[in-house]
């Protein structure tokens, strides 16, 4: 991330800029901390090492550059309400810190608690989404059941008519949550962990895992070789391709999940809109565009692009919601990797190899995570042990049969 420096006319003063917000390091031999992974979650991992633990000597390894993968890719969509107890108590943690975190970094990352909308679109969506709101309640979170009328109260343009396909029979809503500048929370994240004195490589390839004796010490990279007393995956879409490095086969599948954008217009879209009969969620983004995602494409791959016609219905069904939409122009789409468990929910924790540490499957959820996993990620790679907020989300738990089932327990898994 580059900051020019360059008076606009002759005579002007302008404050001290760094050229760069981050360092841009050869690799050390060794590091007592390895990230495997320069996203949001590696680098929020990084920061919270060095400043809830005092852990400094590590280095984030990122095959690209900084923060270009899904934290690059994603719709910026944070919120808590999600079904069970234990998704629950992550998220609401990762929401309070969203809550202060541009304070904790001093570094403006736009985070707007402008709401979210969870539309319901038959009688089973009603029960499923009531009972959402009372379990949110009961966990403390501000979590409501809107009547249509009520819907149309806090986002005017979507047509809760009773004469469509799809009417609107009411929504859940969250006030708390909102949208942030993703850029920005990587950028944040970036700087803070560099002024700590940890490593942030890029264009730096993990092409293997060395293990001894059943303990981790150290990775290969395009780089050279890295000692490393602890290594900690956090590579999103590619971690079942970096643990089969260390013989782990995981239970995960990729895909790629695709967003697009309009052109920019005047601000029209007060909140945020989801759905999951049509399959689509919508907000406008702070310098005008809308931002849509849909649902992943089922094919399995790690390409960041996508299939044309997820895209069509995708438009088709943000129509539907938003007959104002219908001439605005698309200005372009992309795709992420997303990496799906069994149960639709994150495995965070230990592994079977001593010191080799796993951040992996939160599929379509992991920026609003980004703070919490972050913190509960850190705490586990200090201590040993899984922080409680992380603690059920095990790889144990897919032979234990203890599964996290939020598969459309949230309304959308987004």
């Amino acid at each position: 991330m580059h900051a020019a420096n360059t008076p606009s006319t002759p005579g002007d003063v302008l404050p001290d800029h760094p050229d760069f917000l981050w360092r841009n390091p050869d690799p050390k031999p060794s590091y007592d901390v390895v990230v495997v992974g320069g996203g949001g979650h590696g680098l929020a991992t990084a920061y919270y090492l060095a400043k809830n633990h005092g852990i400094t000597n590590i280095a984030v390894l990122e095959k690209g550059w900084l923060a270009g993968g899904n934290m690059a890719r994603n719709t910026t969509i944070i919120r808590s309400n999600y079904l069970w107890d234990e998704s629950s108590g992550i998220y609401e943690h990762s929401l309070k810190l969203w809550e202060t975190l541009e304070e904790d970094l001093d570094y403006p990352i736009l985070f707007s608690q402008r709401g979210v909308l969870n539309l319901a679109h038959s009688l089973q969506d009603v029960r499923d989404s009531k009972r959402r709101v009372y379990a949110n309640q009961l966990n403390g979170i501000d979590a409501e059941w809107l009547e249509p009328g009520e819907v149309a109260k806090v986002c005017p343009i979507v047509n809760v008519s009773s004469d469509i396909r799809y009417p609107v029979h009411g929504a859940t809503y969250q006030p708390r949550a909102g949208i942030a500048k993703h850029d920005y929370v990587a950028w944040g994240f970036a700087r803070r962990a560099n002024d700590l004195g940890i490593d942030l490589i890029q264009d730096c390839e993990v092409t293997g895992i060395d293990i001894s004796d059943g303990r981790v010490t150290g990775v290969r990279t395009t780089r050279g070789r890295i000692a490393a007393g602890k290594v900690a995956l956090a590579a999103a879409g590619h971690s079942s391709v970096l643990a089969a490095m260390a013989g782990l086969r995981l239970p995960l599948q990729s895909h790629p999940l695709q967003a697009l954008v309009s052109e920019l217009l005047e601000p029209v879209h007060p909140t945020v809109v989801m759905s999951n009969a049509v399959h689509v969620y919508v907000s406008q983004a702070h310098k005008g565009e809308l931002v849509m995602g849909a649902g992943i494409d089922a094919y399995n791959g790690y390409g960041q692009r996508g299939a044309f016609h997820i895209i069509e219905r995708q438009m088709a069904a943000a129509l539907e919601l938003f007959p104002v939409f219908a001439r605005a122009h698309m200005l372009r789409t992309w795709a992420g990797i997303v990496d799906v468990t069994p149960d639709a929910s994150p495995i965070v924790g230990l592994t079977p190899v001593r010191d080799l540490y796993l951040n992996c499957g939160w599929g379509t959820g992991g920026f609003k995570a980004t703070p919490a996993v972050g913190w509960c990620f850190a705490h586990t790679v200090a201590t040993g042990e899984p922080h409680p907020y992380n603690a059920p989300f095990t790889l144990s738990r897919f032979t234990t049969g203890a599964l996290i089932d939020e598969h459309g327990a949230a309304a959308v898994a987004h």
